[in-house]
């Protein structure tokens, strides 16, 4: 079993583009575009690369190390390295397990829009209530997200090399492809360019510390930072493989995506709605309510819209797999059992969590915790408090326990560090200080005490 688990990834390419699989989903195709709709475009956009070249990167880096030094998934990670930061591992641990059930939720409905879409339904979906009015009914999005999950669950199921490897390696060229492609259609729409205008060119007045938050915050959700999926995509990761040189590919896949994604949509909705304050503020509802409108509106929109959502639909499987692979593999790791039976309990697992979220906009729309529905304080508890308190114990663990020096040996196994200084800097001082700024306006903004 065990060695069916660790097979690992062929080689770098196979490497990169699933750990990029992994950070490549509805955080930048759907979370992405919004928030830089929102908060105020080009300032945003340059945050956001300022972070993930400093922020962002030594984060990955310290996870991919670990995982490829102990050869383990989290939990086994931190305990192998130290045991009294063994916790640490069962938090991580945690995360991906209550992301994956409400991610799958909403990649059911991703999966609803693009079968509307093929079965000549864009005009419906193009409608003010249909949105609304699919998610409230009981049946078909729970129907839709067990579709998307059951794919999930059978691409895992097949393994690191013949399952995530493979589909990987299919998946993330097409995705570029289309995003390139969509990206380009949506910049050459008449009145296009004052979106891109918006989009690229960094207007300082707009500049805020709630903007730099939103940007830090974003890291986490899509760049699967501070959820045990880096750690454990690192395990599989050949030793001759170079570290460094993989993290900066899997930024750049990642980013790019994201920029692209902003191309995709910023434009369009200046072009079909003026770029009113209003239209820029819809926030999550942009890509299921605004987008049908934009592609209903234009010359071959059923088509473009079949174009998008089938990339939306791509990136949200290419994250899904890292999540359930990841829980996949804890259970494996703990309770030495094989694949096809962690499969099952994760899947399981998943099906019951994944209704209250799919139910909670439905039958249970009344039943609210925290003033949330139940996908919305999952997507709270997981991304707003767990992933800071995480990443800001692995800051403290590799800065101040094993040191920074047990992670920069790992990365030079397979050549120089060229950013050895940065990473020492950023995990000791940096990285710390700005996780707790996340952690303590995440939970005010949530009770309402300060707004970002």
């Amino acid at each position: 079993m065990n060695n069916e688990k660790r097979s690992g990834f062929t080689g770098k390419i196979g490497f990169v583009l699933a750990a990029a699989g992994s950070a490549v989903g509805l955080g930048n195709i759907w979370r992405f575009p919004y928030l830089a709709a929102k908060y105020g475009g080009g300032i945003f956009l340059l945050v956001y690369i300022l972070l993930a070249v400093t922020f962002g990167f030594t984060l990955m880096i310290a996870e991919i190390a670990l995982g490829r030094k102990t050869g383990l998934s989290a939990i086994g990670a931190f305990k192998s390295l130290n045991k009294k930061y063994s916790f640490l591992g069962y938090l991580a641990a945690l995360i991906p397990a209550i992301i994956l059930p409400y991610y799958s939720v909403i990649g059911g409905w991703v999966t609803k829009y693009l079968y509307e879409f093929i079965a000549g339904g864009a005009g419906e979906t193009a409608k003010d209530a249909f949105f609304g009015g699919f998610i409230s009914q009981t049946g078909e999005p729970v129907m839709w997200f067990m579709i998307f999950l059951g794919v999930t669950a059978l691409i895992v199921l097949c393994g690191v090399e013949k399952g995530i490897e493979k589909v990987s390696k299919f998946m993330m060229p097409v995705l570029v492809v289309l995003s390139m492609f969509i990206a380009i259609y949506s910049v050459c729409m008449p009145g296009a360019m004052a979106g891109v205008k918006y989009y690229i060119m960094p207007d300082f007045s707009k500049f805020s510390a709630t903007t730099v938050l939103a940007a830090m915050g974003q890291l986490f959700y899509s760049m699967s930072l501070a959820m045990g999926i880096m750690i454990t995509y690192g395990s599989y990761m050949k030793k001759e493989v170079s570290l460094e040189s993989s993290v900066t590919q899997i930024e750049l896949f990642d980013t790019g995506i994201a920029f692209l994604a902003g191309l995709m949509i910023i434009p369009a909705v200046f072009v079909f709605s003026g770029g009113t304050p209003e239209a820029l503020g819809k926030g999550p509802s942009l890509m299921f309510v605004t987008l049908p409108k934009v592609f209903e509106s234009m010359a071959g929109g059923t088509y473009i819209g079949i174009l998008f959502f089938l990339l939306v639909l791509l990136a949200a499987l290419t994250s899904s797999i890292s999540l359930m692979e990841t829980v996949v593999s804890i259970l494996c790791d703990k309770l030495k059992i094989g694949r096809k039976l962690s499969c099952l309990i994760v899947f399981l697992i998943s099906v019951a969590l994944g209704l209250l979220s799919s139910l909670g906009y439905g039958i249970w729309a009344e039943v609210k915790i925290i003033g949330l529905q139940f996908l919305d304080f999952f997507d709270f508890i997981s991304n707003s408090v767990l992933m800071p308190i995480v990443a800001f114990f692995t800051c403290i663990f590799v800065g101040y326990v094993i040191k920074p020096k047990a992670i920069a040996d790992e990365v030079e196994l397979s050549g120089k560090f060229k950013r050895k200084a940065l990473f020492t800097f950023v995990i000791k001082y940096l990285a710390p200080v700005c996780i707790v700024l996340i952690l303590v306006s995440s939970v005010l903004d949530a009770f309402g005490i300060f707004k970002i």
